[in-house]
Protein backbone atom coordinates (compact mmCIF):
# COMPACT_ATOMS: atom_id res chain seq x y z
CA UNK A 1 0.00 0.00 0.00
CA UNK A 2 1.40 3.47 -0.45
CA UNK A 3 1.80 5.90 2.45
CA UNK A 4 -0.40 8.24 3.25
CA UNK A 5 -0.46 11.00 6.10
CA UNK A 6 -3.26 9.01 8.04
CA UNK A 7 -0.99 5.99 7.31
CA UNK A 8 2.77 7.14 7.43
CA UNK A 9 4.65 4.14 6.95
CA UNK A 10 7.89 5.59 7.45
CA UNK A 11 7.74 8.98 5.52
CA UNK A 12 8.42 11.65 7.69
CA UNK A 13 5.66 14.51 7.62
CA UNK A 14 5.62 17.57 9.67
CA UNK A 15 2.80 20.25 10.21
CA UNK A 16 0.48 20.69 7.50
CA UNK A 17 1.83 17.65 5.79
CA UNK A 18 5.43 18.73 5.11
CA UNK A 19 7.87 16.20 4.13
CA UNK A 20 11.50 16.42 3.72
CA UNK A 21 13.46 15.03 0.71
CA UNK A 22 13.81 11.35 1.79
CA UNK A 23 10.03 10.85 2.46
CA UNK A 24 9.21 12.63 -0.95
CA UNK A 25 11.98 10.20 -2.46
CA UNK A 26 10.16 7.05 -0.11
CA UNK A 27 6.73 8.34 -1.50
CA UNK A 28 8.00 7.91 -5.02
CA UNK A 29 9.45 4.34 -4.56
CA UNK A 30 6.31 3.29 -3.23
CA UNK A 31 4.07 4.23 -6.09
CA UNK A 32 3.68 2.12 -9.22
CA UNK A 33 1.58 4.47 -10.90
CA UNK A 34 1.99 8.31 -10.82
CA UNK A 35 0.81 11.45 -12.42
CA UNK A 36 2.89 14.44 -12.62
CA UNK A 37 0.63 17.51 -12.89
CA UNK A 38 2.09 21.15 -14.18
CA UNK A 39 0.77 24.13 -13.41
CA UNK A 40 -1.52 25.90 -16.71
CA UNK A 41 0.06 27.72 -19.24
CA UNK A 42 3.58 26.42 -18.15
CA UNK A 43 6.85 28.29 -17.68
CA UNK A 44 10.13 26.22 -18.43
CA UNK A 45 10.21 25.55 -14.61
CA UNK A 46 6.78 23.52 -14.04
CA UNK A 47 7.22 21.86 -17.47
CA UNK A 48 11.20 21.18 -17.07
CA UNK A 49 10.53 20.01 -13.29
CA UNK A 50 7.35 18.20 -14.49
CA UNK A 51 9.33 16.27 -17.12
CA UNK A 52 12.50 15.43 -15.68
CA UNK A 53 10.72 13.46 -12.66
CA UNK A 54 8.69 12.12 -15.11
CA UNK A 55 11.93 10.11 -16.99
CA UNK A 56 13.27 9.25 -13.68
CA UNK A 57 10.09 7.25 -12.40
CA UNK A 58 9.92 6.00 -16.15
CA UNK A 59 13.44 4.69 -16.03
CA UNK A 60 12.40 3.17 -12.52
CA UNK A 61 9.56 0.58 -14.08
CA UNK A 62 6.76 3.85 -12.90
CA UNK A 63 3.75 4.09 -15.28
CA UNK A 64 4.05 8.01 -15.08
CA UNK A 65 1.88 10.80 -17.59
CA UNK A 66 2.74 13.84 -17.10
CA UNK A 67 0.14 16.40 -18.19
CA UNK A 68 -0.92 20.31 -17.61
CA UNK A 69 -4.93 21.72 -17.71
CA UNK A 70 -4.04 24.22 -20.29
CA UNK A 71 -3.41 25.09 -23.30
CA UNK A 72 -4.08 22.02 -25.04
CA UNK A 73 -0.47 22.01 -26.50
CA UNK A 74 3.01 22.21 -25.51
CA UNK A 75 4.37 25.54 -25.70
CA UNK A 76 6.62 25.88 -29.26
CA UNK A 77 9.60 27.18 -26.74
CA UNK A 78 9.37 24.04 -25.09
CA UNK A 79 9.14 21.32 -27.58
CA UNK A 80 12.39 20.56 -27.49
CA UNK A 81 12.54 19.48 -23.84
CA UNK A 82 13.62 15.77 -23.11
CA UNK A 83 10.76 13.80 -22.28
CA UNK A 84 8.47 15.60 -24.17
CA UNK A 85 6.78 12.36 -25.13
CA UNK A 86 5.09 11.82 -21.60
CA UNK A 87 3.09 14.57 -22.04
CA UNK A 88 -0.68 13.36 -22.21
CA UNK A 89 -3.85 15.51 -23.23
CA UNK A 90 -6.37 16.43 -20.41
CA UNK A 91 -9.00 13.69 -21.27
CA UNK A 92 -6.44 10.56 -21.62
CA UNK A 93 -5.23 11.55 -17.95
CA UNK A 94 -6.09 8.51 -15.76
CA UNK A 95 -8.47 9.08 -12.59
CA UNK A 96 -6.25 7.21 -10.56
CA UNK A 97 -3.50 6.80 -9.59
CA UNK A 98 -1.07 5.52 -6.60
CA UNK A 99 0.67 9.23 -6.05
CA UNK A 100 0.02 12.88 -7.89
CA UNK A 101 2.69 14.56 -7.85
CA UNK A 102 2.32 18.42 -8.59
CA UNK A 103 5.48 21.00 -9.58
CA UNK A 104 5.43 24.53 -9.28
CA UNK A 105 1.93 25.37 -8.20
CA UNK A 106 1.58 26.79 -5.33
CA UNK A 107 -2.19 26.54 -5.13
CA UNK A 108 -4.58 23.74 -6.61
CA UNK A 109 -6.22 26.36 -8.67
CA UNK A 110 -3.25 26.22 -10.85
CA UNK A 111 -3.98 23.05 -12.21
CA UNK A 112 -7.24 24.21 -13.97
CA UNK A 113 -9.65 21.61 -15.06
CA UNK A 114 -7.06 18.79 -13.18
CA UNK A 115 -7.81 19.84 -10.27
CA UNK A 116 -9.87 17.14 -9.95
CA UNK A 117 -7.20 14.52 -9.71
CA UNK A 118 -6.06 15.44 -6.17
CA UNK A 119 -9.42 13.98 -4.95
CA UNK A 120 -9.00 10.37 -6.30
CA UNK A 121 -5.60 10.14 -5.59
CA UNK A 122 -4.92 8.56 -2.09
CA UNK A 123 -1.36 10.40 -1.89
CA UNK A 124 -0.78 13.93 -3.38
CA UNK A 125 3.08 15.07 -3.37
CA UNK A 126 3.29 18.90 -3.93
CA UNK A 127 6.84 20.11 -5.01
CA UNK A 128 7.26 23.40 -5.00
CA UNK A 129 9.45 27.02 -3.86
CA UNK A 130 6.82 29.48 -3.53
CA UNK A 131 6.78 31.31 -0.07
CA UNK A 132 2.91 31.45 -0.65
CA UNK A 133 2.31 27.82 -1.45
CA UNK A 134 -0.84 26.77 0.28
CA UNK A 135 0.51 23.35 1.29
CA UNK A 136 -2.67 21.69 -0.30
CA UNK A 137 -1.08 18.21 -0.57
CA UNK A 138 -0.85 15.09 1.73
CA UNK A 139 2.41 15.63 1.73
CA UNK A 140 4.21 19.32 0.42
CA UNK A 141 7.87 19.38 -0.27
CA UNK A 142 8.19 23.19 -0.45
CA UNK A 143 11.75 25.07 -0.45
CA UNK A 144 10.86 28.84 -0.55
CA UNK A 145 14.87 29.76 -0.57
CA UNK A 146 15.23 27.58 -3.94
CA UNK A 147 14.71 30.33 -7.24
CA UNK A 148 13.13 27.64 -9.01
CA UNK A 149 11.47 24.08 -8.90
CA UNK A 150 14.20 22.73 -11.05
CA UNK A 151 16.38 23.17 -7.94
CA UNK A 152 14.10 21.10 -5.60
CA UNK A 153 13.96 18.69 -7.83
CA UNK A 154 18.09 18.51 -8.08
CA UNK A 155 18.21 18.17 -4.05
CA UNK A 156 15.71 15.47 -4.42
CA UNK A 157 17.02 13.79 -7.17
CA UNK A 158 20.11 13.08 -5.13
CA UNK A 159 18.45 11.85 -1.82
CA UNK A 160 16.78 9.53 -4.00
CA UNK A 161 19.91 8.28 -6.15
CA UNK A 162 18.68 9.46 -9.48
CA UNK A 163 21.83 10.41 -11.57
CA UNK A 164 21.43 13.48 -13.86
CA UNK A 165 22.53 13.22 -17.29
CA UNK A 166 22.45 15.18 -20.05
CA UNK A 167 18.36 14.64 -20.39
CA UNK A 168 17.45 15.80 -16.85
CA UNK A 169 19.66 17.93 -17.00
CA UNK A 170 18.37 20.29 -19.70
CA UNK A 171 14.68 19.86 -18.29
CA UNK A 172 16.32 21.37 -14.77
CA UNK A 173 18.69 24.13 -16.52
CA UNK A 174 15.35 24.94 -18.46
CA UNK A 175 13.70 25.83 -15.27
CA UNK A 176 16.57 27.08 -13.63
CA UNK A 177 17.42 29.82 -16.17
CA UNK A 178 13.43 30.62 -16.53
CA UNK A 179 12.87 31.48 -12.91
CA UNK A 180 16.49 33.19 -12.21
CA UNK A 181 15.63 35.43 -15.04
CA UNK A 182 18.86 34.28 -16.78
CA UNK A 183 20.94 34.14 -13.69
CA UNK A 184 20.12 38.16 -12.86
CA UNK A 185 19.26 36.98 -9.69
CA UNK A 186 19.31 34.64 -7.02
CA UNK A 187 21.80 32.49 -5.12
CA UNK A 188 25.38 31.35 -5.28
CA UNK A 189 24.05 27.64 -5.19
CA UNK A 190 21.78 28.62 -8.45
CA UNK A 191 24.86 29.31 -9.93
CA UNK A 192 26.61 25.84 -8.35
CA UNK A 193 23.25 23.94 -9.68
CA UNK A 194 23.91 25.23 -13.20
CA UNK A 195 27.98 24.76 -13.66
CA UNK A 196 26.81 20.92 -12.67
CA UNK A 197 24.29 20.72 -14.98
CA UNK A 198 26.25 22.14 -17.71
CA UNK A 199 28.90 19.54 -17.30
CA UNK A 200 26.66 17.12 -18.59
CA UNK A 201 27.60 18.40 -21.46
CA UNK A 202 23.96 20.35 -23.05
CA UNK A 203 24.12 23.44 -24.58
CA UNK A 204 23.08 26.21 -22.17
CA UNK A 205 23.13 29.00 -24.67
CA UNK A 206 20.38 27.38 -27.04
CA UNK A 207 18.41 26.24 -24.03
CA UNK A 208 18.23 30.13 -23.16
CA UNK A 209 17.89 31.69 -26.74
CA UNK A 210 14.87 29.11 -27.32
CA UNK A 211 13.49 29.94 -23.75
CA UNK A 212 14.00 33.80 -23.45
CA UNK A 213 15.41 34.97 -26.77
CA UNK A 214 13.09 34.08 -29.46
CA UNK A 215 9.73 35.33 -30.70
CA UNK A 216 7.52 35.19 -33.61
CA UNK A 217 7.38 37.85 -35.30
CA UNK A 218 3.88 38.84 -34.76
CA UNK A 219 5.20 39.32 -30.74
CA UNK A 220 6.82 42.84 -31.82
CA UNK A 221 3.12 44.44 -32.76
CA UNK A 222 1.84 43.41 -30.08
CA UNK A 223 4.59 44.50 -27.84
CA UNK A 224 4.18 47.72 -29.73
CA UNK A 225 0.34 48.00 -28.64
CA UNK A 226 1.02 47.12 -24.78
CA UNK A 227 3.81 49.34 -24.42
CA UNK A 228 1.74 52.37 -25.83
CA UNK A 229 -0.39 51.73 -22.52
CA UNK A 230 2.76 52.14 -20.40
CA UNK A 231 2.00 54.36 -17.44
CA UNK A 232 4.49 56.00 -14.69
CA UNK A 233 2.76 56.87 -11.35
CA UNK A 234 6.14 58.35 -9.28
CA UNK A 235 4.24 58.56 -6.07
CA UNK A 236 2.77 55.25 -5.62
CA UNK A 237 4.17 52.42 -3.72
CA UNK A 238 4.92 55.25 -1.03
CA UNK A 239 6.99 57.18 -3.30
CA UNK A 240 9.02 54.13 -4.88
CA UNK A 241 7.26 54.16 -8.28
CA UNK A 242 4.53 51.72 -10.33
CA UNK A 243 5.00 51.60 -13.63
CA UNK A 244 1.97 48.98 -15.35
CA UNK A 245 0.88 48.58 -18.91
CA UNK A 246 -2.17 46.68 -20.04
CA UNK A 247 -2.33 43.38 -22.93
CA UNK A 248 -5.57 43.60 -24.08
CA UNK A 249 -7.05 39.91 -25.88
CA UNK A 250 -7.51 41.82 -29.69
CA UNK A 251 -3.40 42.46 -29.59
CA UNK A 252 -2.49 39.00 -28.15
CA UNK A 253 -5.26 36.16 -29.56
CA UNK A 254 -2.79 35.25 -31.75
CA UNK A 255 -0.26 34.39 -29.56
CA UNK A 256 0.93 31.96 -27.27
CA UNK A 257 0.90 32.60 -23.25
CA UNK A 258 4.56 32.33 -22.89
CA UNK A 259 4.81 35.59 -25.70
CA UNK A 260 2.56 37.62 -23.21
CA UNK A 261 4.18 36.85 -20.05
CA UNK A 262 7.36 38.58 -21.15
CA UNK A 263 6.72 41.57 -21.34
CA UNK A 264 6.55 42.10 -17.76
CA UNK A 265 10.47 41.33 -18.35
CA UNK A 266 10.33 44.79 -20.57
CA UNK A 267 8.28 46.60 -18.58
CA UNK A 268 10.28 46.11 -15.53
CA UNK A 269 12.99 47.90 -16.53
CA UNK A 270 11.38 50.94 -16.05
CA UNK A 271 14.41 53.28 -13.58
CA UNK A 272 12.16 55.39 -12.01
CA UNK A 273 9.96 52.31 -10.68
CA UNK A 274 10.40 50.10 -7.43
CA UNK A 275 7.49 48.02 -9.19
CA UNK A 276 6.02 46.85 -11.85
CA UNK A 277 2.74 45.56 -12.94
CA UNK A 278 1.23 44.29 -16.72
CA UNK A 279 -2.61 43.48 -16.62
CA UNK A 280 -3.49 40.70 -18.88
CA UNK A 281 -7.12 40.29 -20.16
CA UNK A 282 -7.96 37.13 -20.63
CA UNK A 283 -12.18 37.82 -20.73
CA UNK A 284 -14.34 41.07 -20.25
CA UNK A 285 -13.03 42.66 -17.04
CA UNK A 286 -10.78 39.52 -16.15
CA UNK A 287 -7.10 40.09 -16.31
CA UNK A 288 -4.30 37.91 -14.78
CA UNK A 289 -1.63 40.61 -13.40
CA UNK A 290 2.01 39.92 -13.32
CA UNK A 291 3.96 42.07 -10.62
CA UNK A 292 7.50 42.48 -10.58
CA UNK A 293 10.32 44.35 -8.10
CA UNK A 294 13.47 45.52 -7.70
CA UNK A 295 14.79 44.95 -4.37
CA UNK A 296 12.59 46.98 -1.30
CA UNK A 297 8.69 45.82 -2.30
CA UNK A 298 7.50 42.53 -1.27
CA UNK A 299 4.88 41.75 -4.14
CA UNK A 300 4.13 38.27 -3.17
CA UNK A 301 3.00 40.15 -0.19
CA UNK A 302 0.62 42.25 -2.50
CA UNK A 303 -0.62 39.40 -4.40
CA UNK A 304 -1.70 37.54 -1.45
CA UNK A 305 -3.59 40.80 -0.52
CA UNK A 306 -5.42 40.31 -3.85
CA UNK A 307 -5.89 36.91 -3.98
CA UNK A 308 -2.56 35.35 -5.46
CA UNK A 309 0.48 34.57 -4.30
CA UNK A 310 4.69 34.32 -5.14
CA UNK A 311 7.92 34.97 -4.47
CA UNK A 312 8.95 38.25 -2.63
CA UNK A 313 10.20 39.81 -6.05
CA UNK A 314 8.04 37.83 -8.64
CA UNK A 315 3.91 37.33 -7.71
CA UNK A 316 0.90 37.13 -9.35
CA UNK A 317 -2.84 37.59 -8.84
CA UNK A 318 -6.50 37.37 -10.75
CA UNK A 319 -8.18 40.94 -11.10
CA UNK A 320 -11.56 42.10 -11.79
CA UNK A 321 -13.14 45.18 -13.19
CA UNK A 322 -12.50 48.10 -15.43
CA UNK A 323 -8.78 49.31 -15.62
CA UNK A 324 -9.53 52.06 -13.45
CA UNK A 325 -10.78 49.83 -10.77
CA UNK A 326 -7.64 47.31 -11.09
CA UNK A 327 -5.21 50.02 -10.85
CA UNK A 328 -7.25 51.36 -7.94
CA UNK A 329 -6.99 48.21 -6.32
CA UNK A 330 -3.15 47.49 -6.66
CA UNK A 331 -2.44 50.75 -5.85
CA UNK A 332 -4.54 50.69 -2.49
CA UNK A 333 -2.23 47.71 -1.64
CA UNK A 334 1.09 49.30 -2.29
CA UNK A 335 0.31 52.43 -0.87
Amino acid sequence: MVPSRRDDAGVPSGPAGSVDLHGAAALLDAAATVTVLCHINPDADTLGSGLALGLALERRGVAVQVAFGSPANMPDSMRSLPGAHLVTPVAEVRREADLVVTVDCGTAGRLGVLRDRLKTAPNVLVIDHHLSNTRFGTHNLVDPESEATAMVLADLFDVWGVEIDAALAHCLYAGLVTDTGSFRWGRPQAHGLAERLLATGIDGTSITRALLDTHPFGWLPMLSSVLATATLERDAAQGRGLVYAFVRRADSAHLGPEEVESVIDIVRTTAEAEVAAVFKEVAPEEWTVSLRAKTSVDVSAVATALGGGGHRLAAGYTAHGDTDRIVAALRGVLG
